[in-house]
């Protein structure tokens, strides 16, 4: 179901409002760039932005009503003038740029305006960009172009300064938190899922996902027997963590756990207790946080920091956890 202005407002205020003077005011730009994270609302915030184009009774001045008929048919994703381009494959192709310009060299079916949503935008291949530069560069009366990207560097810079651009903000946790209990969510298993993603479709799979139950588990074992010594960290290493932790993506995931438990134990040092995101794991964590001093795990810390740099550097996966629980226990009283 799509989302109202006041609710995407509630998640991108400063977004919303850009856009709703722009609106009122009559200034639509003729090409936006929405720019952010995954899960921050820019694909659903451009389609509103459609419907406030083309409603038939825009409440306030801007927003859609979600009620005319053509606000019915952008949400059903079947208005004739509304057009949405995905890559096909891994890539957006040249041809399919070129259809799109095929399309609004036409009259528009319903009236003079037309809107296209290219969604993943740095996809586009360079053949495929040169040609949307030239489209940029001589738009047609009544057109509205959004680009959506999570990549703003991989898009040309001729392209960008073509087009408005807007910053989408990453939800703040606390938002992320009320809408994952608001979907039945666990309040001692929200702000752990809140931390590792945006997205609230990909949070609740998380959720529900025996993959990610097991995963917690491992990490956990694994700082426990960090405390012990070397030859049982790398035991634990061959065989839990590998057997389990086999992806580029779960190696990555693996790794975010493994930070939030040190930041944890640093929230419990400095008496914040309500940041914690391992809720269910607080008492075990306070008696580990007596065990260490600040210092030691900011350090501790920054050494995952790096660890996850080099898994993105293709660094073999193996050596590089190998190395970080080495690292990870330099300098410990409990080696």
């Amino acid at each position: 179901m799509a989302k109202t202005w006041d609710q995407l407002e509630e998640l991108q205020p400063t977004v919303l409002k850009m856009l709703k003077n722009s609106l009122v005011k009559n200034r639509v730009a003729h090409a936006y760039l929405f720019e952010g994270m995954r899960g921050t609302g820019k694909r659903e915030i451009g389609i509103l932005l459609t419907k406030s184009l083309y409603c038939e009774a825009l409440i306030d001045g801007y927003k859609p009503c979600e009620a005319c008929n053509n606000c019915r048919r952008i949400n059903h994703g079947n208005h004739p003038d509304v057009h949405i381009v995905e890559p096909d494959g891994l890539s957006i192709k040249v041809e399919q740029i070129r259809n799109l310009q095929a399309e609004f060299a036409k009259k528009g079916v319903e009236s003079l305006k037309k809107v296209y949503l290219i969604s993943h935008a740095d996809k586009m291949s360079v053949s495929a960009s040169n040609s949307l530069l030239k489209f940029l560069e001589e738009p047609n009366p009544g057109t509205v172009a959004f680009l959506l990207t999570e990549q703003m560097q991989q898009i040309l810079p001729t392209i960008l300064s073509r087009c408005q651009i807007l910053a989408f903000q990453p939800l703040a946790p606390q938002v992320m938190v009320k809408k994952l209990v608001e979907n039945g969510v666990k309040p001692t298993k929200a702000p752990l899922l809140a931390q590792l993603t945006n997205n609230l479709e990909e949070a609740l799979k998380l959720n529900v996902d025996e993959w990610f139950a097991q995963a917690q588990k491992i990490v956990l074992k694994l700082y426990e027997v960090l405390k012990k010594n070397p030859l049982e960290a790398m035991v634990t290493l061959q065989g839990d963590w590998f057997l389990h932790f086999r992806e580029k993506e779960q190696i990555n995931r693996g790794l975010d756990l493994l930070l939030l438990i040190f930041k944890d134990l640093l929230y419990i040092q400095l008496d914040k207790q309500e940041q914690i995101v391992f809720i269910e794991e607080n008492e075990r964590l306070k008696q580990f946080a007596l065990q260490s001093s600040g210092r030691r795990i900011s350090d501790q810390m920054s050494a995952i920091l790096d660890a996850k740099r080099k898994l993105q550097a293709n660094m073999n996966p193996q050596l590089m956890m190998e190395q970080l629980v080495l690292k990870l226990q330099e300098g410990s009283s409990f080696v």
